[in-house]
């Protein structure tokens, strides 16, 4: 393991808390390390059932990951509408959708090359 790695582990730990503390669904995380050219070295993800679901899963990962690593995301989308939220944490990318968009674009078989680990809570 990688000391790069070893950095982003208590990211990824703080990040699915914030989305078990709000009852995320079907957590997974992708690992895009072993692929050439990857935009980020990992994806997690995860869905709601409402726009009010998605949108306490995202406050929550923010504010997990800002208490305890004092981090912030680079970058946020979707938060107007709260179908499909992206937090951009650099080499973690977290999507946070309503279960139907979940399903249709489906990221999981768009990027069935990575390693896919089904995450549960502890």
């Amino acid at each position: 393991m990688t000391g790069k790695s070893e950095e982003v582990l208590p990211l990824i730990d703080n990040i699915v808390k914030g989305i078990f503390e709000k009852k995320g669904e079907r957590v997974v995380k992708l690992d895009f390390r072993s692929m050439e050219n990857s935009i980020c070295d990992y994806f997690i993800i995860c869905h709601g059932n409402s726009v009010t679901q998605v949108d306490s899963i995202s406050q929550s990962v923010e504010l997990q990951v800002k208490k305890n690593r004092g981090e912030y995301p680079h970058h946020r989308e979707g938060l107007d509408n709260c179908l499909w939220v992206l937090l951009d944490y650099g080499d973690i990318v977290v999507h946070i959708f309503q279960e139907e968009y979940r399903d249709f674009y489906n990221l999981e078989a768009l990027w069935a090359d990575a390693v896919i680990e089904e995450l549960r809570d502890n």
